[in-house]
């Protein structure tokens, strides 16, 4: 089968196409014919050879897919041949807090990934796609849904009303977006882009802040929510934004740390501004199954669609990573694979 590999670290412009044996799939495991893949910042990040992975060999790449079951191995009993899946990031994670073994592996950074024409899962990290659905759409549910679901409903405990900021315009801010308006919170968004900006706006944004024209966008925030600051902050910046994020915070609220587009490195946090304002630091990594599922529940009773902001065919793979990494897209970059 047609795949693209890539080795850990080695940039990506060493994203390989490679041809290997279809997998078959062992006594819990399916084979799924791959319809769409989508690209995470994680995938960069792996390129670079700066993600939480030890794979010492070129792996199928990304962590995201979506397809149709057309083989079970002999003891699957969850799902059948014909079904429309999308599998957990995590598949030894199914429900309770983490732990090392738990997320131990990972599609595309610790063990075979979703960018080939098929790819095997083992049965109880499936979830079936919500109906109304494509798959292109569904590609895009297993790391920053998870992940948005945890950060606001697992972890983060909110309740309709609350207000949450939303940092930059890329996949997890703009289905945060989404799914907090459709939860009935408010949401304030921030981008270096007033077009940017005007499409948040367009999904619900309740505020937006351009950075650039604002540099200390916190006390604009603050301004916004009348000096109370945000229940939570979705911080996806890192070392360039945490200590902002934290002041924009309100008393006891919680700072969920995602990712660090702006960088891992260090960051000055006084620890004043925690103990003062009670404010909780909680890093999200990703999520379960089971709350991938209740994501779906959410996305089927709210007729939800993920913004897609280009799709790429297989053989563009390679410019799908680059225009990620330029940055530009507003939502998710996915790859269709097959029709």
């Amino acid at each position: 089968m047609k795949t693209y590999q890539m080795r850990l670290g080695a940039g990506v412009s060493g994203l390989t196409a490679a041809q290997i044996a279809t997998p078959t799939p062992q006594a819990h495991e399916v084979l799924i014919k791959t319809h769409a893949a989508s690209l995470n910042y994680r995938d960069l990040m792996f390129a670079r050879g700066n993600y939480l992975s030890k794979a010492d060999r070129p792996l199928v790449a990304l962590g995201d897919g979506a397809g149709e079951i057309v083989a079970v191995g002999a003891n699957v009993t969850r799902f059948r041949n014909g079904d429309r899946v999308t599998h957990s990031y995590f598949p030894k994670w199914i429900d309770g807090a983490p732990d090392p073994e738990k997320t131990s592996l990972s599609f595309g950074a610790a063990i075979d990934g979703t960018l080939a024409e098929y790819f095997v899962a083992p049965e109880d990290s499936l979830v079936t796609i919500p109906a109304h659905l494509s798959y292109t759409e569904a590609a895009t549910l297993s790391c920053v849904g998870t992940t948005t679901w945890n950060t606001l409903f697992s972890d983060g405990a909110l309740l309709p009303g609350a207000t949450v900021l939303l940092l930059g315009t890329g996949g997890m801010s703009v289905f945060s977006l989404q799914v907090a308006k459709a939860a009935g919170m408010r949401a304030i968004i921030t981008s270096s882009s007033d077009e940017k900006l005007e499409r948040a706006r367009a999904l619900g944004a309740d505020a937006t802040v351009n950075y650039l024209k604002t540099p200390e966008w916190q006390e604009e925030v603050l301004r916004l929510t009348d000096g109370r600051g945000v229940d939570l902050t979705v911080e996806v910046g890192g070392e360039g934004t945490l200590a902002r994020s934290l002041q924009a915070t309100r008393m006891g609220g919680i700072v969920s740390v995602i990712g660090g587009v702006s960088g891992f490195g260090g960051t000055v946090i006084d620890p004043l501004a925690v103990i003062g304002g009670a404010k909780r630091l909680h890093g999200i990594f990703v999520g379960s199954r089971v709350m991938l599922e209740e994501l779906n529940h959410f996305v089927s009773a709210t007729k939800l669609r993920p913004v897609i902001d280009s799709v790429f065919s297989f053989d563009e793979a390679p410019q799908a990573y680059r225009y990620l990494e330029s940055g530009k897209q507003f939502g998710k970059v996915v790859i269709r694979i097959a029709d």
